[in-house]
């Protein structure tokens, strides 16, 4: 259970990162970091797989970075849900993933055992 809650914090960093590095992402407060990144998660595990799967030709033409479109898009969803973390247009998105995705690693990676 910790390390679940664990991991929500640092998406909601993550998210937080997005915010204040890139322009064009913009996050109304700590509360709403946290539903942000559990909305990112939710659609993470439940949509990223079925349009990995329809753009799979594509993926491959491109070997794989077509899966940067994807998760600006996946990014970009978020935003539309979640009142207060708002997303620009589609470089905001991209590269708000693209922080998202470096933060969390980098700090998931930091924690491992």
């Amino acid at each position: 259970m910790f390390n679940l809650l664990l991991r929500w914090a640092i998406s909601a960093a993550s998210v937080y990162a997005a915010a204040y590095i890139v322009p064009g992402v913009r996050v109304a407060n700590a509360w709403t970091a946290f539903v942000a990144a559990l909305v990112i998660g939710l659609v993470n595990s439940l949509i990223r797989p079925i349009l990995l799967l329809l753009t799979l030709p594509v993926n491959i033409l491109t070997l794989g970075l077509f899966t940067l479109v994807v998760n600006a898009f996946l990014f970009w969803l978020a935003s539309s849900v979640v009142k207060g973390f708002d997303v620009v247009d589609f470089r905001a998105a991209f590269l708000g993933a693209l922080v998202y995705w470096v933060v969390s690693w980098f700090v998931n990676h930091l924690f491992q055992n």
